[in-house]
């Protein structure tokens, strides 16, 4: 109990460098999120198109995501350097297999009755995939898009070993000097993000799951 009131008195005092480390953190996962799904979703295209290309870049993916996080960027470090764009790339990266997965499973999936009505109304493969896949398979791929997010938010916080800022930055001065304030004035902000994120998923992906079940997907 007396720790919990020190890290409020403490997040109380130094709001403002809080909030701007929480800044650093949002920036940084949202722009790995959004890099994920830049290439996640037209590699899952892809992969439904050629099985053997499919198998291929799974390989690649599930291998990216047994490189422990911390190796990853160091790895990343060798070729750009300390910094933001470390941290992005490494996030991206672990953000792309549920995004990957999830577009894949939702695309294919798609009910083929759809696919061959759409077909007999003259549509393009570009109509059908934007019109009639995209918007039946969407709950689905929101899905993989929530996990990923909540994977990016938590492993942002080791972004401070590469000079990344973000709530880790917090969270390792409580380590190095060893003060539990600070880690939970850290972790809090931290904690707090991924439950409002996931909660805000949630919601649009209850919406878009409505959606198709009523028939409304693509209107």
């Amino acid at each position: 109990m007396e720790t919990l009131m020190g890290t409020i008195q403490y997040m109380v005092r130094y709001w403002d460098q809080i909030a701007s480390l929480t800044g650093e953190h949002l920036i940084m996962s949202a722009s790995a999120i959004v890099i994920a799904i830049a290439v996640g979703v037209p590699l899952a295209i892809l992969m439904t198109r050629n099985q053997t290309l499919a198998v291929a870049i799974q390989n690649v993916i599930n291998t990216i995501q047994t490189i422990p996080a911390i190796s990853m960027l160091l790895i990343i470090m060798i070729f750009l350097g300390l910094g933001y764009s470390t941290a992005i790339t490494a996030l991206a990266l672990y953000s792309l297999l549920p995004i990957v997965q999830n577009t894949y499973s939702g695309l294919a999936n798609v009910d083929k009755n759809m696919i061959e009505a759409g077909r007999g109304m003259g549509m393009t493969p570009l109509q059908l995939l934007l019109k009639v896949k995209i918007p039946l398979s969407l709950p689905v791929i929101l899905t993989g898009i929530r996990v990923a997010s909540v994977v990016a938010i938590g492993t942002a916080t080791i972004a401070t070993f590469v000079g990344a800022g973000g709530l880790g930055e917090m969270i390792m001065r409580g380590i190095a000097t060893t003060d539990d304030i600070k880690i939970f004035a850290g972790a809090i902000p931290a904690v707090v993000i991924v439950i409002l994120v996931d909660l805000l998923m949630g919601r649009i992906e209850k919406r878009a799951s409505f959606r198709v079940s009523t028939g409304r997907a693509g209107k």
